[in-house]
């Protein structure tokens, strides 16, 4: 880390500290003796992972477990004053005790945390999870020995799918186009379909898409929708590209030092919230697909008139030659020959893809 990244951490862990850079979190009058309020930093604002399962598990489900002894107020990153780039380093100072990191952000510093969500390792949610569990150990070593984090949980957002302005019946016919991607994995894929890949944070995809700055866009399914895509874009492609992992840590400092009963409680708890957010996520990825075109069966969002592109045979040959020819090694230019290691003792070995020599 350099020294002007340093001070600006320092300067960022103090105002974070004093409360300033935090809209979300309101003063209010200090809790009875008895009780301990947990300060969470949670996922994005406005999905429903958010909206649904990490917001009610902390500000009614733990009050309502812990008979009022306990009590959290949570805030989504992205409306936190928090940078997602340096989540895991605040976590890491206490600044913020608990808190979400996508993996996609933390992984432009580590790239080795980019692993389990690499563009094209995961064609649907069953091979997503034995990714996961082939990593996890790792992660949650890596995490806890050089960060200082204490990982609770591992969450995921819905698949991330091709919305575009224009037809299209196979990623074939996404040659030239720009496409809005949200990580190097993904920029890594879509050039080598020939597309041009434009980076820019969620809350830019629709002002990229009105200048025509981008006219296709990789995002959830139902996080798509909720933006607004069905009504600026008219096909969508149903192979999920990339899905979204997040990691939930605590600072390991701090988790330790909190009363034995809470940490029982969150330890017995927290794995719950995780497995109703994976399941929700496999349910949004369908709703999501459903919404988009329109069909009787959504009922949660608002409905498109989108046409939806099947993966065809061709495409998920395509889907694996790219992954193996073009992802995966630039995924190793990016790390080192420890990576490879540690993808052959872990993903590679369970997949049975073995990564090429680093060049």
């Amino acid at each position: 880390m350099n020294t002007h990244t340093a001070a600006s951490l320092c300067t960022l862990a103090l105002l974070l500290s004093a409360g300033l850079l935090s809209r979300a979190w309101a003063e209010t009058p200090a809790p009875p003796a008895a009780t301990q309020k947990l300060r969470i930093v949670g996922g994005l604002a406005g999905l429903n992972q958010y909206t649904r399962n990490e917001e009610p598990f902390w500000t009614k489900e733990l009050p309502r477990l812990s008979q009022g002894r306990y009590t959290a107020e949570i805030a989504p990153f992205d409306r936190a004053g928090v940078p997602g780039s340096e989540m895991l380093r605040l976590i890491q100072l206490g600044v913020v005790p608990f808190g979400t990191a996508l993996l996609s952000n933390i992984s432009a510093q580590y790239p080795e945390y980019a692993a389990p969500d690499l563009a094209g390792l995961n064609p649907d949610m069953a091979t997503l999870k034995k990714t996961l569990a082939a990593f996890r150990p790792y992660l949650e070593k890596s995490l806890r020995e050089r960060h200082g984090v204490e990982v609770l949980a591992v969450y995921v957002y819905p698949a991330q799918v091709m919305f575009c302005k224009r037809p299209l019946a196979s990623l074939a016919d996404l040659h030239g186009r720009r496409v809005r991607v949200s990580s190097a994995t993904q920029a890594d894929f879509m050039g080598a379909v020939g597309a041009i890949p434009v980076l820019t944070g969620f809350a830019q995809i629709l002002p990229n898409m009105a200048s025509g700055n981008a006219e296709c866009a990789i995002t959830g399914t139902m996080s798509g929708n909720l933006l607004g895509l069905h009504e600026v874009t008219t096909h969508i492609h149903t192979m999920p590209l990339t899905w979204g992992l997040a990691v939930f840590g605590a600072n390991a400092s701090a988790w330790q030092a909190m009363p034995g009963d809470l940490r029982a409680l969150l330890s017995h708890e927290i794995p719950k919230l995780e497995s109703a957010i994976w399941n929700e996520s496999e349910r949004e990825t369908a709703e999501g697909l459903a919404c988009n075109r329109g069909l009787p069966s959504c009922t949660t969002a608002r409905k498109g008139h989108m046409s939806e592109v099947q993966r065809s045979a061709e495409d998920e040959r395509k889907r694996k030659d790219i992954f193996v020819g073009t992802v995966l090694p630039r995924w190793l230019q990016r790390c080192n020959q420890r990576c490879k290691e540690l993808w052959d003792h872990t993903i590679g070995q369970t997949h049975g893809i073995v990564a090429p020599v680093p060049k």
